[in-house]
């Protein structure tokens, strides 16, 4: 056995450092020579980022807000960006560095800093730079931008070089949204625009719209946006409280407001105030049943891509029930307003309009009206476990000719179904 006072006069050998801890290393460094002024950084602060090797070979935008807590959540929420790695904050609470990741092009964004001489953008001044970005479903996108604070600079339109849009964001950078195309081996882009009798708009009218809100994101997945929108649904789809009945809220697409106000009245209905939304004017309604819906009206520039007849994702609206009492009657106001025709459906009194979007289906003989969604999921056995765990009800799965589904209620009482489509 060698001496250990020997072994410790031995000269030490020099040896190459691990190759995961210098790439490591080499990342914090990198990511500490990117952070703004007046950061402290911190071990935990400088855990490699996801991405971070290829922003070295590429222009990255480096956004510059009022409150980047809040731009950070509008990004994800309106505009469909996904956070990467860990947001950096001051000493002060401000945001120092933080990452998003849009269409697969990294974007930087930090709180104003007087100390690094950066700010944000002041309101009504012009812009000096403007972000250009694919992005898919871009007409769904802009109008859900705009709802949800985003100024609309520029319509969606078709132009000889794509179909594009200009739309300012709530913290002042401008925007040129471009629909993304087609990649080969990829599922075809759909270009259809939405039309006259279409659906364009749900809302699940519940007592607690948060709680629904949570129930069904559980469920169905979805990444709720600040104001428990679906972002990326295929139809645009919302929640809203106070109200006595659970049912699912319809908005439909017509081409003339003010006629289809008038159609509305002649068959008996009625109508209230119309309104001004970032969408475009729309009108509150209710049928000759008792059914409140509404109306908006298309405009050319901006009629948003219309949704597959069943839905494309997991969560998407797949099918849509309108419960009435008298299906003749219901048949009748409807085809006067929205100009449906119907064919008999498979059940009995149930009657189908042709070519709308998504799919609906009217069934007559019941005590009064609801409207009941139908949700497209992947996996219908684990959807239907997580309704019960989530404090829902659902039946066991069962074949029908469009698939595996099961009928369910949530949390409060709201009736729905699931589908596993083949």
């Amino acid at each position: 056995m060698p001496d250990p006072f020997e072994v410790l006069r031995t000269a030490a050998a020099p040896v190459d450092p691990d190759s995961n801890f210098a790439a490591r290393l080499r990342s914090r460094i990198e990511l500490s020579l990117r952070l703004p002024r007046g950061v402290t950084a911190t071990d935990d602060d400088l855990a490699p980022q996801p991405g971070s090797e290829a922003a070295g070979r590429a222009v990255v935008p480096y956004l510059i807000v009022a409150d980047a807590r809040e731009a950070l959540e509008w990004y994800t929420s309106s505009l469909g960006a996904r956070r990467r790695g860990e947001t950096i904050l001051m000493p002060d609470g401000r945001v120092g560095h933080a990452e998003m990741e849009l269409n697969g092009a990294a974007i930087y964004l930090a709180d104003e800093s007087p100390e690094s001489d950066v700010a944000a953008p002041r309101p009504g001044e012009p812009a000096t730079v403007s972000l250009t970005v694919q992005i898919p479903d871009m007409d769904a996108v802009v109008l859900r931008a705009v709802s949800t604070g985003a100024t609309l600079e520029r319509p969606a339109a078709d132009n000889p070089y794509g179909r594009n849009a200009v739309v300012r964001d709530p913290f002042g950078h401008r925007w040129i949204l471009t629909d993304a195309p087609t990649v080969p081996g990829d599922a075809p882009v759909r270009t259809e625009r939405i039309r006259h009798g279409d659906i364009g708009y749900v809302s699940l009218w519940v007592p607690d719209p948060d709680r629904a809100a949570r129930f069904f994101a559980a469920v169905l997945d979805w990444p709720l946006g600040r104001h428990r929108e679906v972002p990326w649904a295929a139809v645009n789809h919302g929640f809203a409280g106070g109200v006595g009945h659970n049912t699912l809220f319809l908005c439909f697409a017509v081409d003339d407001l003010d006629r289809a106000m008038d159609q509305v009245r002649a068959a008996g209905g009625q109508t209230e105030e119309p309104g001004q939304q970032p969408w475009g004017p729309s009108v509150m309604c209710t049928d000759t049943q008792g059914a409140r819906f509404a109306l908006y009206q298309l405009r050319a520039a901006e009629r948003g891509v219309r949704p597959a007849p069943n839905g494309e994702r997991h969560g998407d609206v797949s099918y849509i029930t309108m419960e009435v009492t008298d299906s003749a009657e219901a048949r009748s106001f409807y085809a006067a307003v929205l100009d449906w025709e119907f064919v008999p459906g498979r059940a009995e009194d149930g009657w189908g309009p042709v070519d709308v979007a998504p799919m609906v289906g009217l069934s007559g003989g019941h005590t009064g009206a609801t409207v009941v969604p139908l949700y497209r999921v992947d996996d219908i056995d684990t959807a239907v476990e997580r309704v019960r765990r989530a404090g829902g009800s659902a039946t066991e799965p069962a074949e029908q000719p469009y698939g595996r589904s099961s009928e369910c209620v949530d949390d409060q009482g709201t009736r729905f179904s699931l589908a596993q489509h083949p």
